[in-house]
């Protein structure tokens, strides 16, 4: 049965965007067919941003001219044939989803309660229940627009807002749910929410304070709106969020003292010295950093200048605009900020926003929106995000140079997943996050120079590593190695775990960790799994990563690694000892080696479920394990797949990523007394961060008892198995 939500106003410029996005997020978690559906489109030719960005989350799997109803042109002609349309429409949307975000009209963008009526109408017809949003500012001369404020609306002013809105519903006898007053005045959500749930008493209330910079413009939006030609800069920084404008149209020492962070600087074209000016003080680490500067007023920039900007090679973005002062302040001011899916610091102010301040399981429960059976992957990673965010531990992340890593800690941070430490000198990751747009504040960003723990490190790695007769002049030297910095910190109990390989081989970043931290008591070798996200549920793969020709005994240490791996993450553990045959079909050395790993799992840990040797297809398919395996408990229910060789696991679970378009998590390093993770170096922002927070969890568990290893083989950790892979 299909579930659906309306999510309309009274008004424009509410925040709609960011409450529609929080839903279709929780309901992804929830469910595993999230729709999305749009009765009122502004227009046919210009795509509609919000439908653009609930259709680019991962839980929606639409086409976009699926998803509209009618055009506003349609409405004004004929309202009751616009419904139809509508209705019609929404069905074929309804019945290929297990849930339904629609988002109301706001076609007017001006108080109306003639939308409203239209929009309570349509949610009446559809069957959906309201989630009213309400705007906690004061609509004026811009309309709350841009970079021109508006005030906050006081307790008073929202509950009369809401009085007309209620009725208005009321009225068309649309169901009220819920609402919402965002972007209110953080100081007063008690008398807000006192004052609205006096006018709604059955209505879950919520409120969401003002975020200036999830309603800032990006340089982008700010060019657009200008009609400006971009020059030269970085491009990555275009997505920065616009916090102010300055007119610098004095002289260069009156202009820099009024330079603010984030702001945008509209130099006039003839005034070359202030560009320069402006772009020294944005390198510099007195001044701010603003996210760009506009050349106006039509001047072209003198040849030896223009030579001059190009030796320094500015990554601060420069706009060209033929613009006068007065007009290009207007267009500028009236610039208008956006939630989009290619802006990671709204995209994820606006669900951390979601998830402080709503409470989303209560709203689901009103819904009747029951947890799926099913496990997507965008369920997983959810489970992830909550798991570490429930137990906060603290990462490092070595490769503070690396722009993913800064965004992927953005995020981490403002959802509040961990607490992090990056790598690298203060003042350049700093200035890169700044000029990216990103908020690392609460991040502690550490020199691998830094003198006090280099000796504290240096002293350590000697002790650590006496056997090798280290000296304390070479340790100095080694220590700061980010791999091998970041792995001290974990030894030495500065952070619980570490994330490396975005720009290091999987050699560089696992090593140090063989030689400090080690193995965990009773295991023998270090290996890894990957976590295997098909369409309906997750599987263990291991080890496909780390170790090339496992023996019998290794084998079975990567088996009670990978079970105990699999528990970590509230996966049953049933373990397939996979060879190219299937009990006692089968006969040779490989076989023979996974039989002896079988015995030995089974005499060391008696409780864990484990058949073997197996084959994938009996292992995986009920059908199969009824023919080849009928009495098995294992057999075509299995959960952790433990392959004979890298070979084998490597190639197996690319070609289950690539031809079932698996998402492929890992590869998670087991074995470890404390966690330490490798990324592929061709990992995206979200590897990153599943990376993380499967790190964290990792963290939280209670270090196993200790039992008799099977063999001291790889025990010392001295050395990277010969061969192992060097890319997730």
């Amino acid at each position: 049965m299909s579930r659906s939500i309306y999510v309309t106003s009274v008004e424009g410029n509410s925040g709609k965007s960011t409450v529609a996005l929080g839903l279709v997020d929780t309901l992804s978690h929830r469910v595993q067919r999230v729709g999305v559906f749009r009765p009122v489109a502004r227009s046919r030719e210009e795509r509609d941003y919000v439908l653009e960005v609930l259709l680019g989350h991962d839980g929606v799997n639409l086409d976009y001219d699926d998803c509209i109803g009618v055009g506003y042109d349609e409405v004004h002609a004929d309202q009751e044939a616009a419904l139809a349309v509508i209705v019609e429409r929404f069905k074929a949307i309804e019945r290929r989803s297990d849930a339904v975000v629609i988002v109301g009209s706001d076609y007017t963008d001006v108080a109306s309660p003639t939308e409203l009526s239209f929009n309570a109408r349509v949610a009446a017809n559809l069957g959906a229940p309201v989630v009213l949003v309400l705007g906690g500012r004061l609509s004026g001369a811009s309309g709350g627009r841009g970079l021109a404020e508006s005030g906050p609306r006081s307790a008073d002013d929202v509950r009369r807002v809401a009085e007309v809105a209620v009725a208005e519903l009321e009225h068309e006898h649309a169901q009220l749910l819920s609402v919402i007053i965002n972007r209110a005045d953080a100081a007063l959500t008690d008398p807000i929410t006192a004052a609205v749930q006096a006018v709604a008493p059955e209505a879950l209330v919520s409120v969401i304070p003002e975020d200036p910079y999830l309603i800032a413009p990006t340089v982008a939006s700010v060019i657009a709106a200008c009609d400006g030609e971009f020059l030269r800069g970085d491009e990555a920084l275009l997505g920065r969020e616009v916090l102010g404008v300055v007119v610098a149209g004095m002289s260069m020492e009156n202009v820099l003292p009024r330079l603010t962070e984030g702001a945008v600087v509209l130099v006039p074209g003839d005034r070359s010295e202030v560009l320069l000016a402006v772009l020294m003080a944005h390198e510099s680490e007195t001044f701010p950093s603003v996210a760009a500067v506009i050349l106006y007023g039509g001047f072209e920039t003198p040849a030896s200048v223009q030579s001059l900007v190009d030796g320094l090679d500015p990554a601060l973005p420069i706009i060209r605009s033929g613009a006068g002062t007065y007009d290009l302040v207007l267009r500028v001011m009236e610039a208008r900020g956006r939630l989009a899916a290619d802006s990671q610091r709204k995209y994820d102010t606006a669900l951390a926003l979601w998830e402080a301040h709503v409470d989303h399981d209560a709203l689901l429960a009103r819904l009747d929106v029951t947890r799926s059976e099913v496990v997507t992957p965008l369920m997983f990673e959810f489970e992830l995000l909550e798991r570490a965010r429930g137990d906060r531990k603290h990462i490092v992340l070595p490769e503070g140079d690396d722009d993913r890593v800064l965004r992927a800690a953005s995020t981490l941070l403002r959802r509040g997943v961990v607490d992090l430490t990056i790598l690298g000198e203060e003042s350049e990751v700093r200035a890169r996050a700044a000029e990216l747009g990103l908020d690392l504040s609460s991040a502690t960003v550490t020199s691998t120079r830094e003198e006090e723990l280099r000796h504290r490190f240096a002293e350590e790695y000697v002790r650590v590593r006496a056997h090798k007769g280290v000296s304390y002049e070479t340790a100095r030297d080694v220590v700061t190695d980010v791999s091998y910095f970041g792995t001290m910190m974990v030894h030495l109990g500065l952070a619980d775990g570490m994330v490396s390989g975005a720009a290091h081989t999987t050699a560089h970043t696992i090593r140090p960790s063989f030689e400090i931290i080690k193995t965990d008591p009773g295991v023998s070798v270090v290996s890894s799994v990957f976590l295997m996200c098909l369409a309906d549920r997750v599987l263990v793969y291991g080890d496909c990563a780390v170790i090339p020709d496992p023996t019998s005994e290794q084998l079975a240490d990567i088996a009670i690694s990978s079970a105990a791996t699999a528990q970590q993450f509230a996966i049953e553990p049933r373990i397939a000892m996979l060879s190219y045959s299937t009990g006692e079909s089968g006969s040779g050395d490989d076989v023979e080696k996974v039989r002896a790993a079988t015995k030995l799992v089974r005499e060391r840990r008696p409780d864990l479920l484990i058949e073997g040797p197996i084959q994938y297809d009996a292992a995986a398919e009920p059908s199969v394990a009824a023919t080849k395996m009928p009495d098995s408990e294992v057999a075509g229910r299995a959960t952790v797949f433990v392959f004979p060789d890298l070979n084998t696991g490597n190639n197996t679970y690319k070609a289950v990523q690539r031809s079932a378009g698996a998402v492929a998590i890992g590869p998670v390093l087991q074995g470890l007394r404390k966690p330490v993770n490798d990324l592929s170096r061709g990992a995206l922002v979200s590897d990153i961060v599943n990376t993380v927070a499967i790190t964290a969890i990792q963290a939280q568990r209670t270090p196993p008892p200790p039992t008799t290893p099977i063999s001291t083989l790889g025990g010392t950790g001295d050395a990277v198995p010969a061969g192992e892979s060097e890319e997730a």
